[in-house]
């Protein structure tokens, strides 16, 4: 499969079927950069329409599942059973066949299967 954008609506179909699978998301904002690793039982969405700050997302993607984030400082557990990927509505959702591409006013996220 060639590299597409994706709606919102999309990326939801998509990624729910890897519920149940291993999945690896690569966090990287300005110099801070994460991997984390996590077995995927759920995706779920929030809005903020009542925001305090500019800072707050307007949306955030929820990855549910147990899993660890590997940083500089070594791998530590998920503090929840989740990830949250904060997006905006002039976020970028692109897929290339084995991985997806977040793109938001903070950094990139990149989802991929786990060998």
């Amino acid at each position: 499969m060639e590299h597409q954008f994706l709606s919102i609506e999309q990326l939801d179909q998509q990624l729910k079927q890897w519920n149940g699978k291993h999945i690896k998301i690569e966090k990287i904002e300005l110099t801070d950069k994460d991997e984390i690793h996590m077995n995927l039982t759920d995706i779920a969405y929030e809005s903020h329409t009542r925001r305090l700050d500019q800072y707050e997302a307007m949306h955030t993607l929820i990855l549910n599942g147990e899993g660890e984030i590997e940083s500089s400082q070594g791998y530590q557990p998920l503090p929840d059973a989740s990830y949250e990927i904060p997006l905006e509505d002039t976020s970028l959702y692109e897929f290339d066949g084995e991985q997806f591409l977040l793109t938001t006013d903070r950094g990139v996220y990149r989802i991929s299967l786990e060998s």
